[in-house]
């Protein structure tokens, strides 16, 4: 069952927004996501918070500066996501930018697993760096940073994720949901946590007299990828998220993107010039986390870092077909998940799922997880085998459940059970030895079901409520396309009745439709439908734009039909 609710518009704000310039249409759909001034809509970089506000940023920058003055080796320890990837290469590129010797390790998901651990630090070792600068990763790594000090090398932890009770003894811990940290943008993705790290070591480099004699690197040319990881990381787009994300869109469209990304968007057949936040979280990210799932996130970095177009465009041609592969491994995946929900008879009274099949992949189990979480509005965990008789899974939730809490409390429950566990709100990753699936399985369920509350459990689709008929239009559709939307400030969503003129399936599962509204004609679609409309529907759907055989036209995408 869905909720259908629409959100509240408060017309004081929407009048408001209008007499400051605001279009009219954007004015509602502002006002109803909490912007009261056309000024939290200035989203040019001198609006950015300082990095000097970064707890420990300052520090930071004081140890990379003198790291580079001594001509210390500087090793970067990624993740293999996206946001990771990204992360990496902003580090490497600025770091090289201001003359640094720097290098980059990823750890091997399917043999070293996740973060700063301590079989990545002894790897590490065998190339002598002076520092060891994690990104996107390292905040629960204790053992990792405590290996490292045997090695005698030190540590700098850039993260975002959340903190257990006990902090890694790194040298420096740059994370803005640390302890005692007030910066206000908690949601930044690990690469917008390096990126402020070395925009304030040029600051730092800059007081010391660094670029006397030499020009200082423009960083906003790293915009592009700080925008790429923070779209594709699902993390929400606060204002100063939104900031970073509309400046690294400017600059795509502008032409002014890395070789790594314009390969990408051409790879994926799409136009830079008109890049969105959409292309960002479905089309580029989905390629370069590919890599990551099912081979080495080191071709992911490796596009993100060349200055060869050609070779570009070979990686991104290679992403593509990793990410094609992967789609086929999901659908498989997927089919075998419902197969087994519907074996355990699983029904909507199960609070939290927990799944796990023998010939599952481990780079796929996060999609898996998201796929039948968004089937079923349930939070759900997919295993997969990993070695050495453990399973690994990978977790997504719906609101109203913190994963990472939730997992907390499975590992107070049952000491000893988690091998391994940390994340965020809404995504989460847990380790636990095979035998203990069930006994997970059944403890999660448990957990989930005392911390949802009875009104979580059903669906609640928001909608803008209706949408004028002349709004129905590319003019509209480009309007709302040339915004920044994301997690946390959605897309907008609207809600209407329409007469049902034709109705087609495609390719058996997905719903072509031609509709009308008034004296206002529109074709739709709605993906991997699961029922037709009658000759009368309510529709919720996007506003976008459909371009075949060069031509451009709106078109509506359907989220839900009432039947």
């Amino acid at each position: 069952m869905t909720r259908i609710v629409a959100r509240s518009i408060p017309p004081r704000v929407v009048w408001q927004l209008e007499q400051q310039g605001l279009h009219p249409l954007l004015a509602r759909l502002y006002a109803s996501r909490g912007v009261t001034d056309r000024a939290e809509l200035d989203y040019e970089l001198k609006s950015l918070l300082p990095p000097a506000s970064l707890t420990h940023a300052t520090d930071a920058a004081h140890m990379l500066a003198d790291a580079i003055e001594a001509e210390a080796r500087l090793l970067i320890i990624g993740d293999y996501d996206c946001d990771g990837a990204t992360a990496t290469a902003v580090g490497v590129r600025a770091l090289k930018m201001l003359g640094a010797d720097v290098d980059f390790l990823l750890p091997d998901r399917f043999k070293l697993g996740y973060g700063l651990s301590p079989e990545i630090v002894d790897l590490a070792a065998q190339q002598s760096p002076d520092l060891i600068i994690t990104v996107d990763n390292g905040i629960a790594s204790i053992e990792g940073v405590n290996r490292a000090r045997e090695h005698g090398i030190a540590t700098l932890i850039t993260d975002h994720h959340l903190p257990a009770e006990t902090l890694p003894e790194a040298d420096c811990i740059v994370n803005p949901n640390q302890p005692g940290c007030d910066f206000p943008s908690k949601c930044i993705a690990g690469v917008g946590v390096m990126f402020y790290v070395v925009l304030a070591l040029r600051a730092e480099l800059r007081e010391r007299g660094f670029f006397a004699d030499k020009p200082e690197p423009n960083f906003a040319s790293l915009l592009d990828l700080v925008a790429l990881g923070t779209v594709a990381d699902v993390v929400r787009l606060d204002r100063n998220n939104r900031i970073l994300v509309s400046q690294g869109l400017k600059r795509m469209r502008a032409g002014q993107l890395q070789p790594g990304l314009a390969a990408l968007f051409k790879a994926a057949g799409r136009d830079p010039k008109k890049a969105t936040a959409m292309d960002l979280g479905f089309i580029l990210g989905p390629r370069l986390n590919a890599a990551g799932r099912l081979a080495d996130m080191r071709l992911g970095v490796e596009c993100l870092l060349t200055d060869d177009a050609s070779r570009a465009l070979q990686i991104a041609q290679q992403l593509d077909a990793l990410n094609r592969e992967r789609r086929e491994i999901e659908s498989g995946m997927q089919e075998q998940a419902l197969f087994l929900l519907e074996s355990l008879a699983a029904d909507d009274a199960t609070p939290g799922i927990a799944l796990f099949d023998e010939s599952w992949h481990e780079g796929v189990v996060g999609i898996l997880a998201s796929r039948i979480k968004d089937k079923l509005h349930r939070p759900v965990f997919a295993f997969a085998p990993g070695e050495g008789g453990i399973v690994k899974g990978s977790g997504r939730s719906i609101p109203g459940l913190h994963l990472r809490d939730a997992l907390d409390l499975v590992a107070k429950r049952a000491p000893g059970l988690l091998i391994r566990f940390g994340g965020h709100a809404m995504a989460a990753g847990v380790t636990v030895n095979a035998e203990n699936f069930e006994k997970f399985r059944d403890l999660f369920a448990q957990v989930a079901g005392e911390l949802l509350a009875p009104a979580d459990l059903t669906r609640t689709l928001e909608t803008d409520g209706g949408l004028e008929g002349g709004y129905i239009s590319l003019e509209t559709a480009r309007l709302l396309q040339n915004e920044v939307w994301g997690q946390g400030f959605p897309a907008p969503l609207f809600m209407d009745e329409f007469e049902v003129e034709q109705q087609r399936v495609l390719k058996e599962k997905h719903l072509k439709l031609r509709l009308r509204k008034g004296n206002t004609r529109i074709d739709a679609i709605q993906f991997n439908f699961s029922n037709q409309p009658g000759n009368r529907t309510r529709a919720a759907y996007r506003l976008a734009i459909n371009e075949y055989m060069g031509v451009e036209s709106p078109q509506l995408m359907v989220e839900y039909l009432d039947q």
